[in-house]
């Protein structure tokens, strides 16, 4: 099972986390997965052993209390933890980009005060652009903060939260018209801010409501919410990076190392499915022999592990050039859209195979049928990436006519 989506020119350490993390997602999220995600229960035992594992410090630096490793090991450990259950990795994701953009573009007070618990996993961040009537165009967010004194006072609603019931840090991305004057383009008078708030459903701080879980098709046991801000406070130091209308371009950063760890979730699931569907075939028989040895199903199957080695080999370059400092918007929307696509034609490429009992929920594939159509839109959907890839390729090719 280990042949496919491998990768060269990992260090020791590298090797040695990513074998633990493997066989902590064998041993403690496969097992329980199918159950647990039935229930739509929050997996609290797995998320608190990836705390025990230091999981939720993998990206932060080493001086405030994390491992500081590279986004590439980041999202090799995305696709393992995928590949047992995605909503586990969703948990982590969000968390990851917060404290991406702190590491990023936090002032040193704002690093100091929550990369260090962030680090610890005692802080669960999440973070949120989207609104009810926004979709795919953020430049179009109306939720608004207005300065009053030394705060900053916010109204708005936010829709489509991970973790946003079971997180105690939110990072925010609202209006702020304040320093700008009118007709200033709306991407330039966007801030965002850090919201400390209370785990839990309600009223989690004066002025701030996360009303409840939204009910999904798949992608269960993480929590998906909205969040609404009503005459909700918060102190200036609570501006990421200390100054306003920057918060588009921190969110385009953060959501970039979002579409990394979207592919990575892709590869993960479509590995699965291999696993599942490779195995189905080779255990049902029919015509007096196992399905696998029909020619029919080696083609399926060839299609299925090429599709799994591409999109990893896609993940892997994306996260080295984002290690590397260079920009990687294009490379990350390819490696978001091949993977997400692949991943869909994967797991239903398996869930034919298994034929009629794909459809039943004794089987785990019938899970991963549900839960990949949400990498499909998930840090933008498929005609967001091919606008990203589109306009950068035109940038590179400049015809000088």
């Amino acid at each position: 099972m280990a042949r496919l989506a491998q990768t060269a020119g990992l260090t020791d350490v590298q090797q040695e986390i990513l074998s633990t993390v493997r066989d902590f997602v064998d041993k403690e999220i496969i097992p329980v997965a199918t159950e647990l995600e039935h229930r739509d229960e929050y997996p609290q035992a797995i998320v608190d052993g990836l705390k025990e594992l230091g999981l939720f410090g993998l990206m932060i630096p080493e001086e405030y209390g994390g491992l500081g490793e590279s986004l590439l090991t980041y999202a090799l450990c995305v696709e393992e933890i995928a590949r047992g259950w995605m909503s586990v990795s969703g948990i982590i994701n969000t968390h990851f980009i917060v404290a991406y953009m702190l590491k990023q573009h936090g002032t040193q007070e704002q690093k100091e005060h929550f990369l260090p618990r962030m680090a610890a996993g005692d802080i669960r961040g999440a973070f949120s652009m989207s609104e009810p009537g926004l979709g795919s165009d953020v430049s179009a967010i109306t939720s608004k903060a207005v300065k009053d004194g030394d705060e900053y006072v916010l109204n708005g609603q936010k829709m489509w939260l991970t973790n946003g019931g079971t997180s105690s840090l939110v990072a925010v991305l609202v209006r702020s018209d304040e320093g700008h004057p009118e007709g200033t383009a709306p991407h330039k008078s966007m801030t965002t801010f850090l919201i400390e708030k209370e785990p839990g459903f309600g009223e989690v701080r004066p002025g701030l409501t996360i009303p409840g879980k939204i009910e999904k098709m798949g992608y269960k046991g993480v929590d998906t919410t909205e969040l609404i801000m009503d005459g909700l406070r918060i102190p200036a130091d609570r501006v990421l990076g200390g100054v306003t209308g920057r918060g588009f371009y921190q969110m385009m950063d953060g959501v970039e190392v979002g579409r990394v760890n979207v592919a990575a979730r892709g590869c993960g699931v479509a590995q699965r499915a291999f696993e599942l569907g490779v195995r189905y075939a080779q255990q049902r028989h029919t015509f007096g022999k196992a399905i696998a040895q029909h020619q029919a199903i080696q083609f399926k199957l060839a299609e299925m592990a090429t599709k799994v080695e591409a999109a990893h080999a896609m993940m892997v370059n994306a996260a080295r050039k984002k290690d590397s400092g260079e920009r990687n918007d294009l490379e990350a929307g390819m490696a978001k859209y091949l993977a997400s696509e692949y991943c869909k034609e994967v797991v239903e490429d398996a869930f034919r195979i298994h034929g009629g009992y794909g459809f039943s929920k004794e089987y785990e594939i019938e899970r991963l049928y549900r839960e990949a159509p949400m990498l499909l839109i998930g840090e933008g959907t498929a005609e967001i990436q091919k606008m990203i890839i589109g306009r950068r390729l035109l940038e590179e090719y400049r015809f000088q006519g």
